[in-house]
């Protein structure tokens, strides 16, 4: 028989995770810091991966349908961002409509069928030398203009004094003739301002050639919020408003473009 006092038992060793002065296989220590790398760099391309997305995120166009049916491009801005396209695109719109007088409304008769007639024109205030009237088309698209310190008052009046009486009667005939818009130059968050090279020609029917004068202006716009669904039921001078605003812009300043100024 074997006495259990005598028998011998291998004495065990705590485990040791690291501990100084101890050497490890270098098979093993190669393992272990190829795991840690490839970690490591799984790490960084995660975090890559993300500023990516997140870049792509903010950048990214997407394809929408408005609900006339009608679909644009669209990209994701600040709230009071607007590329220079749509800047640009806001001037030449507004001024355009502002500024070309053919005497004509469009409008509809009791079928519903659309006619063109004469333009009677809308009664914006006498003033001395003014008959106080401007076109239709004028009138909705200076609601693009703000209403700050009686801003788009002031001007339709100008434009009424600007406006031949002959335009009412079939006479005359004014076309603006954009020749160069510069890209927005940036004066703060939401606001810009950006210059218009044009030519105003006025044609009669004793004169259709036509005479032009010059129309260079600084216009300043600034961002602001604006409904992109119009409800049912809006009155027409409403839709009128929020058409000429769906840009999300609207002008509070025009003066004469003065180069020599700026330099």
């Amino acid at each position: 028989m074997f006495n259990a006092k005598n028998s011998t038992k291998p004495k065990s060793e705590p485990l040791q995770l690291l501990k100084y002065n101890k050497s490890v296989p270098t098979r093993i220590g190669i393992i272990s810091l190829a795991g840690f790398s490839m970690a490591f760099f799984s790490l960084l391309l995660q975090l890559l991966n993300y500023g990516a997305v997140s870049s792509l995120g903010k950048k990214q166009l997407a394809l929408v349908q408005l609900s006339s049916g009608e679909s644009v491009i669209a990209q994701a801005v600040e709230p009071s961002e607007r590329s220079n396209e749509v800047i640009k695109k806001f001037i030449s719109d507004t001024f355009i409509k502002m500024f070309n007088w053919d005497g004509l409304v469009k409008t509809f008769n009791e079928k519903g069928e659309p006619i063109t007639k004469q333009d009677t024109g809308i009664d914006v205030g006498r003033t001395e030398g003014s008959n106080g009237r401007v076109t239709t088309s004028a009138y909705e698209a200076a609601f693009a203009i703000s209403e700050k310190q009686d801003f788009r008052t002031a001007f339709l009046r100008k434009l009424a004094v600007m406006t031949p009486a002959g335009i009412f009667n079939g006479d005359t005939q004014v076309s603006l003739i954009p020749r160069f818009i510069s890209d927005p130059r940036k004066i703060k968050d939401g606001k810009w301002e950006i210059d218009l090279v044009a030519t105003l020609v006025t044609f009669t029917r004793v004169d259709n050639a036509g005479q032009g004068i010059s129309f260079n202006k600084t216009i300043t716009v600034e961002a602001i919020d604006t409904p992109q669904e119009i409800p049912g039921g809006t009155t027409a001078l409403a839709k009128s408003i929020y058409q000429s605003r769906r840009l999300g812009l609207e002008i509070t300043q025009i003066v004469d473009l003065n180069i020599a100024k700026r330099k």
